[in-house]
C-alpha cells in the first residue's frame, strides 16, 4: 500500500509488518502491530506508530460505516422468490465484513405467521457461488437468515412501527444509520399509498440516505407515465428513485458503452452512417403468453418488451459517446439527446402479429364469448431512424415476439461491405478476407451460444475488453452464428456470469444510478412510443401458427421509412373479424326473475352494464358515506367483469373503495386456485385501491388452513363488523352454481344457510377441501345484491330456480333476498334463453 524506505542511521522496521496486505487487516491485528512498532526506537518508531494509529482509526471507521435496512415490499411474490431474495443474499455475500451492518425486512400484506413460513422456505433454498467453500457458505447463509425477518406492512401505522423498530435496534447496538432501501415488488396501483407512508413515517433520520426501487411497468402511455411520475415525485427526490429495467443489469448490455470507450480508436471511423448498414436489436421467445393473458391484453408485446428493454438496449448504441463515460450526468444527457433525435414513428413503421392460439387462450382465461377475437399483438417488428448527422439513413430494427422458433436476445451491428474477392469462398481466411460479413454482436443471452458474449468479426479488428472480467471463448467448431462459424469472430464471454438483479441490487446499495431510468428519460421514451401505440390500437395483427411452423410468415422488408411483411398472409390464417357480430347489434332485455329485476344481454354487453351499475353504486355510496364496501365472488364468471372494471372505468372511486371476498378456498393466498389470487391478477394490479382497503379472507392462520381452533371465520366477521356499518355491504356480487349453490354455500350445508353467524366454514360435495364463505344472513344485509349467471351450462338450473320458492337447504341461491336492499339478476342470453 505504502512504500516506506528507511533512512540511513535509522533501524529498519520489522519485515513482518508488510507481509500481510493492509486491506486484510482488522482491528484485532492492530494492537499486535502497535506492539511490534514500539520495539523499534527513533524516527522509524515514531513514524510507524503514527501510521499504525492512523490505520487503527481508519479500520475502526471502516468496520462501522453504518447500518443499512433493506425492506423488500412484496417479499412473498413471484419476482421476489425467483430473483430478489437471491440478489439480496448475493449483496450480503459481497458486503459481509466490509463495514456495514444489515437487516433485511421482507414485507407483504399476508399475516405474520404465513409470511414467516414463506420467507423461511425462500431463504432455505438460497445457494452460494460454486467457488465458495461449503463451510463458508453455510456460515454466511445462517447469518443472512438470522438477519432476515418478515413483517406485515399494511396500514400507515405499520410503517411508523417499522421505523421505530429500526431506530431502537440501531440505538441498542450503538450503530449509526447509513440508509434504507425500499424495493417495490408490488403492482403500480399500490405505489402511491406506500410512497406516502414511507415519506410521512419511515424516512431515515438526518445524515442517512433513502433509496426507493421501482419495478416496471412505469405507466401504460405518456399520460399515465406522467401521472405516476408526478405522484412519486411528490414523495421522493429524483436521486432517491431507482427504476429497474433488469436488461440494464445484464453483463453484455452493461458492456456496450465501455466497449465503445475502450475501442475508440478502431470504432471512431466505423460507428456512423458511412459504414453501418443496419442495426438489429432482437429478443425472441419460444414461450407464449398463457397464464399472463390479462397482463398481455393490457400491455401487448410493444409495451411489455420494446418500449423498455429494447429501447434501453438501443440507447448505448445510438448515443454520442461522452468524453468521460464514468460521468453519470454526461451519460444521461447524451442518452436524452439520443431520444430527442429519434424520428417519430408512423403506422407504416411497424408490423404486428399474433400467434393463432392467443385469442382462444384469452377467451378461456378472461371468460370471453366464442365470438371474441383479440387485437393484442404478440409479435412486433419496428423500423426506427435517427435524425442526426451520425446515423442519418441507417435503419434500426427492433423486433420481439412470443411463440417464435428460438429463444435468443442480441444487438447486431452489421457493417457495409463493398469488396469483391476473386478467390473462391473456400480459400477465404477470416482474419484477412474483406468479403466476409463484418459485424459486431452483443449477444445478451440464450440462443445456440447460450452464454452472454461480445463478438467482433476477425476482418474488423481485435477488440480490447477488460481481461480481469472477460475471457476469450474456447473453440466450438460446430457452432455457427449468423451463418458463419464461431472461428470467424473474436469472441469473449464473462469470466463469471452474474445475475442481472444481483448486479442491479449491488448498484442500488452503492448509489450507482447509471443502470437505472430517470424520470426525464422515461417520459421521453413514452413520448416516442405512444403515437405508434395509438395508431395500432385497432390494427388487426397477422396470425402465425407459432414455433418452427412460422416459416417465412413473419419476415419483413423495409424501404425508406416503411416496413411491411415480405409475404401475403395465407387465407386460412385470417380471422374473419368483419363478420363477427358485436354486442351493439343486440338490445338488453329487461324483465323479472323470481320477482326481482332481470337484465339479460349478450356477454360483453351484460358485463359492461354490470360494471356501469357497480360504478354508479360506488359513486353514490362515496358521495353519501365517504366509502364503498364491495364484496366479490371468486370463480371464472367474474373475471370478465374484473377486466372491464380495470380497463374501462376510470371514474371509479377506487381510493375510497373497500374490497372484500364473498368466499375463498382453503389454500394459501398465492395458490393459483385462490379467489384472492384471481382478484389480484385480473383487477387489483390494474387499479389504485389502497392496499389497506383490500381484505382477503384469513384462511391461512398459524401455518394451518381453515382449522376451526384458529377462528379465521370469526376473525373475518369481526373485521367486517368493525369496518362496515351495520355489517351491511353496499354491494355483494354472487354467482349461481349448476347445483344451485352460491358463494360457498352448498345444498344441505350445515352452516350459513340459516342462523345469525356471519362467516362460516363449509365443504363442497364434490371436493373435500374446505372453504370460507359469507352466510346468507350477512349477504341479505346488503344494500344491493347482484347475481351474475353466464353460459349454456347454467340454463337448466336457471329454469329450475325460476320455479321454486325459498328453499335454501335445497338450492342456497333461493335464500338470497336482501332484508331491506335490492336483488338484481344479470343473466346472459345463453343462460336465460339457451
Amino acid at each position: 500500500m505504502w512504500d516506506l524506505v528507511p533512512q540511513p542511521g535509522i533501524e529498519p522496521g520489522p519485515p513482518a509488518l508488510g507481509a500481510q496486505s493492509l486491506n486484510h487487516w482488522t482491528t484485532r491485528d492492530v494492537p499486535e502491530r502497535l506492539n511490534k512498532c514500539s520495539r523499534h526506537p527513533g524516527l522509524w518508531k515514531m513514524l510507524m506508530v503514527a501510521v499504525c494509529v492512523a490505520l487503527l482509526g481508519c479500520l475502526q471507521a471502516q468496520e462501522h460505516q453504518g447500518h443499512v435496512s433493506v425492506i423488500l415490499l412484496g417479499a412473498t411474490g413471484d419476482l421476489a422468490r425467483k430473483y430478489l431474495w437471491r440478489g439480496l443474499f448475493q449483496l450480503y455475500l459481497e458486503e459481509a465484513g466490509k463495514g456495514h451492518s444489515f437487516r433485511f425486512h421482507g414485507a407483504a400484506l399476508t399475516s405474520t405467521e404465513q409470511g414467516q413460513e414463506v420467507i423461511a422456505k425462500i431463504l432455505e433454498s438460497l445457494s452460494c457461488p460454486r467457488d465458495m467453500a461449503p463451510s463458508r457458505c453455510a456460515e454466511l447463509k445462517a447469518q443472512f437468515q438470522q438477519l432476515s425477518e418478515y413483517r406485515r406492512l399494511k396500514m400507515p401505522e405499520d410503517y411508523l412501527a417499522l421505523s421505530k423498530d429500526i431506530e431502537a435496534r440501531i440505538q441498542h447496538e450503538g450503530l449509526r444509520e447509513a440508509g434504507r432501501i425500499f424495493y417495490f415488488s408490488v403492482p403500480p396501483f399500490a405505489y402511491a399509498d406506500i410512497a406516502r407512508s414511507i415519506n410521512s413515517s419511515c424516512r431515515p433520520g438526518p445524515g442517512a440516505w433513502l433509496r426507493v426501487v421501482l419495478e416496471k411497468p412505469f405507466g401504460h402511455d405518456q399520460r399515465s407515465a406522467q401521472q405516476l411520475a408526478t405522484e412519486l415525485g411528490s414523495f421522493f427526490q429524483e436521486e432517491e428513485m431507482y427504476r429497474v429495467d433488469h436488461y440494464l443489469g445484464k453483463q453484455v448490455v452493461a458492456q456496450i458503452l465501455p466497449f465503445r470507450d475502450q475501442n475508440r480508436k478502431a470504432l471512431d471511423g466505423l460507428w456512423n452512417r458511412h459504414h453501418v448498414e443496419r442495426v438489429e436489436v432482437i429478443l425472441k421467445e419460444t414461450v407464449d403468453a398463457e397464464g399472463r393473458i390479462s397482463f398481455y391484453e393490457e400491455y401487448g408485446v410493444i409495451r411489455d418488451v420494446l418500449q423498455n428493454h429494447l429501447t434501453e438496449v438501443l440507447m448505448p448504441v445510438v448515443m454520442e459517446l461522452p468524453v468521460n463515460i464514468s460521468s453519470l450526468e454526461a451519460v444521461l444527457e447524451h442518452k436524452l439527446q439520443a431520444f430527442r433525435a429519434l424520428r417519430g414513428l408512423q403506422r407504416g413503421s411497424a408490423v404486428v402479429g399474433q400467434y393463432q392460439a392467443y385469442s382462444g387462450q384469452a377467451r378461456r382465461e378472461l371468460q370471453k364469448p366464442d365470438s371474441f377475437h383479440s387485437l393484442t399483438p404478440t409479435f412486433a417488428g419496428i423500423l426506427i431512424h435517427v435524425d442526426n448527422l451520425r446515423w442519418e439513413g441507417v435503419p434500426f430494427i427492433l423486433m420481439s415476439g412470443k411463440a417464435l422458433d428460438e429463444r435468443v436476445s442480441y444487438v447486431r451491428i452489421l457493417f457495409k461491405n463493398q469488396a469483391y474477392c476473386t478467390q473462391s469462398e473456400k480459400n477465404w481466411v477470416p482474419a484477412q478476407s474483406h468479403c466476409l460479413p463484418r459485424q459486431i454482436v452483443f449477444h445478451i443471452g440464450h440462443g445456440e451460444l447460450g452464454s452472454p458474449a461480445v463478438l467482433v468479426s476477425r476482418n474488423l479488428f481485435r477488440p480490447a475488453l477488460p481481461s480481469a472480467s472477460w475471457k476469450e471463448v474456447e473453440g466450438r467448431p460446430e457452432l455457427r452464428l449468423f451463418g458463419r462459424p464461431l472461428s470467424d469472430y473474436y469472441a469473449y464471454s464473462p469470466v463469471r456470469e452474474q445475475d442481472a438483479y444481483a448486479t442491479l441490487i449491488s448498484h442500488i446499495f452503492h448509489g450507482q444510478k447509471d443502470a437505472f431510468i430517470t424520470t426525464e428519460n422515461l417520459l421521453a421514451s413514452w413520448g416516442f412510443w405512444t403515437p405508434l401505440l395509438d395508431s395500432l390500437a385497432h390494427e388487426v395483427p397477422r396470425l402465425y401458427p407459432g414455433g418452427a411452423e412460422n416459416g417465412h410468415l413473419l419476415d419483413f422488408e423495409f424501404s425508406g421509412s416503411h416496413l411491411a411483411f415480405s409475404q401475403p398472409p395465407p387465407e386460412q390464417l385470417m380471422p374473419g373479424l368483419d363478420s363477427t357480430p358485436t354486442p351493439s347489434d343486440f338490445q338488453v332485455l329487461r324483465g323479472k326473475y323470481r320477482e326481482s329485476p332481470l337484465i339479460s344481454a349478450w356477454p360483453e354487453e351484460l358485463i359492461a352494464r354490470l360494471a356501469s351499475d357497480i360504478e354508479a353504486a360506488a359513486v353514490g355510496a362515496v358521495q353519501r358515506f365517504g366509502e364503498f364496501h364491495l364484496a366479490l365472488s371468486g370463480g371464472s364468471s367474474p373475471v370478465a367483469l374484473f377486466q372491464q372494471l380495470a380497463t374501462g372505468h376510470y371514474g371509479f372511486p377506487w381510493a375510497h373503495t373497500h374490497l372484500w371476498l364473498v368466499d375463498e378456498r382453503c389454500v394459501p393466498l398465492w395458490d393459483p386456485e385462490s379467489n384472492f389470487q384471481g382478484l389480484q391478477a385480473h383487477l387489483l394490479q390494474h387499479v389504485r385501491v389502497p392496499h389497506y382497503n383490500v381484505h382477503p379472507m384469513p384462511v391461512h392462520r398459524h401455518r394451518r388452513l381453515c382449522a376451526e381452533e384458529d377462528q379465521g371465520a370469526q376473525a373475518y366477521a369481526e373485521e367486517i363488523s368493525a369496518l362496515v356499518t351495520n355489517s351491511s355491504f353496499d354491494l355483494v356480487l354472487l354467482g349461481m352454481g349448476a347445483d344451485g349453490h352460491t358463494a360457498s354455500l352448498f345444498p344441505q350445508s350445515p352452516a350459513g344457510l340459516d342462523g345469525k353467524q356471519l362467516v362460516v366454514l363449509t365443504t363442497s360435495p364434490s371436493s373435500p377441501r374446505r372453504r370460507m364463505s359469507l352466510s346468507l344472513a350477512l349477504i341479505n344485509r346488503a344494500r344491493k345484491v347482484a347475481v351474475l349467471v353466464m353460459g349454456r351450462m347454467k340454463r337448466e338450473i336457471a329454469v329450475l330456480v325460476s320455479r321454486v320458492g325459498r328453499e335454501p337447504q335445497k338450492w342456497p341461491i333461493s335464500g338470497v333476498l336482501p332484508d331491506s336492499g335490492q336483488l338484481v339478476w344479470y343473466m346472459d342470453y345463453d343462460a336465460f334463453l339457451g
